[in-house]
């Protein structure tokens, strides 16, 4: 059975630029102080950092729980937004619904949902149109779990 170590849970609010980031930044501290692997560290915060950046500029707000059990660690998202109506497409490098403004503040390149993946040893995307998205993603931390 897995055991749950740590879970932390976080508010994301739509549009708050000002505020994006702040709790992939706390995750990365959370992280440095029980001594976990630079490179963990870093696939981490990217995972973190990009889907927070996808509540922030597509859904009315979220939630992600941080969670570290003895197999991983992973970042569970859960927004109530538009949803994804393609997410075979959403995964394309360089695919992108990103608006002038948000492109106008250096995002919307479409690396996001990519970037997770290549940082993650899993991810599972669910989508409801109209009803929002949920995102599990994280590393595990024994190569045979």
């Amino acid at each position: 059975m897995v055991e749950e170590l740590l879970k932390k849970t976080f508010t994301i609010f739509s549009r708050n630029f000002d505020k994006a980031g702040e709790n992939s930044t706390e995750i990365k501290a959370l992280l440095k102080s029980l001594n976990f692997e630079p490179d963990i560290i870093r696939r981490l915060v990217v995972v973190a950092f990009e889907a927070e950046m996808n509540v922030v500029m597509y859904a009315d707000g979220g939630q992600m729980d941080f969670v570290i059990t003895d197999e991983d660690i992973r970042i569970d998202i859960r927004d109530q937004g538009p949803g994804i109506p393609d997410i075979q497409q959403a995964m394309q490098e360089g695919y992108s619904t990103a608006t002038d403004e948000m492109r106008e503040m250096g995002f919307g390149f479409g690396m996001g949902l990519p970037n997770i993946k290549k940082n993650s040893d899993f991810l599972n995307i669910e989508s409801r149109v109209g009803k929002g998205t949920t995102v599990s993603a994280g590393i595990r931390l024994n190569a045979n779990a």
